[in-house]
């Protein structure tokens, strides 16, 4: 694995890339990073070039202004294709876990030259829902609760509303030290992605007419252990829209840390399927 980084506008992004073959391009959920596919990377690097990445704000990615910034999810989309544009000049494969599945969302929608088939695994935009408003307020509930009594609170009332279908962290102090150290930093990543993304991504909207022109290259994928819980109801809605299937796979919100073997195996197979 070889570490690098890449100057973009507002913000120097830093990305892992290993293996060889075709570009993978993995996007991770609000306030994680490169390191949280470790599970799922090396074996994926046996069949890709496998791509990583702290998002800007978070980890080692820093903007320019040194301070945290509301983030938004062009900004975030425009970071993952400089990032592909600088790794190859053939079009990439994407997964996206939850945040990360609505930058790619809108990657696809906005670049789709540069992209060769996005798996999209549950994206919490919210907004799309025929409840939206309730789900807005849900929102805004665990902002007010973050700055009134603390992220603790804010995050159980967090779990609590999506079903607690997102497994809790692990003690660090048994972890390898890459692992304990990757912890340390999302629990530092936390509060900034309490503030300055939560409410940001979870009101994006798809682009539905963009992406129904090039749905044969998306694959909306749902936890089997999430069922009808809010985390999977986005991409259920979405495909419904674009008159494809939501494809179930191992584990919950977090399945690729959940069951890493399965879902790998699964998410192969939807990447390199011929398309519909």
């Amino acid at each position: 694995m070889q570490s690098d980084t890449l100057r973009v506008p507002g913000a120097t992004l830093y990305h892992e890339v290993r293996g060889t073959g075709p570009l993978l391009l993995l996007l991770p959920g609000g306030g994680g990073d490169a390191a949280v596919f470790d599970a799922i990377a090396d074996p994926l690097a046996e069949r890709f070039t496998v791509a990583t990445l702290d998002p800007r704000g978070y980890s080692h990615s820093v903007i320019d202004e040194g301070h945290p910034r509301d983030q938004r999810v062009q900004t975030q989309s425009e970071d993952a294709f400089r990032l592909i544009a600088h790794l190859t000049d053939e079009p990439a494969y994407v997964f996206g876990g939850s945040s990360g599945a609505i930058v790619g969302l809108d990657l696809l929608g906005r670049h789709p030259e540069h992209v060769h088939r996005v798996v999209a695994h549950e994206p919490p935009c919210f907004a799309i829902l025929p409840d939206a408003a309730a789900q807005r307020a849900f929102v805004e509930e665990v902002h007010t609760l973050f700055r009134t009594e603390g992220l603790g609170a804010a995050g159980a009332r967090f779990l609590e509303g999506i079903g607690g279908t997102l497994k809790p962290m692990p003690d660090p102090a048994g972890l390898p030290p890459r692992a304990a150290d990757m912890l340390e930093r999302l629990r530092a990543n936390a509060p900034v992605m309490m503030e300055h993304e939560l409410r940001q991504f979870t009101s994006y909207s798809p682009d539905v007419d963009a992406l129904s022109r090039v749905r044969d290259r998306l694959v909306l994928a749902v936890g089997a252990e999430t069922g009808a819980h809010l985390p999977a109801r986005p991409a259920r809605e979405l495909a419904g829209r674009l008159g494809i299937s939501a494809v179930e796979f191992p584990g919950g919100h977090s399945g690729f840390t959940d069951e890493p073997a399965e879902f790998t195996r699964l998410l192969i197979t939807r990447l390199l399927e011929p398309p519909a």
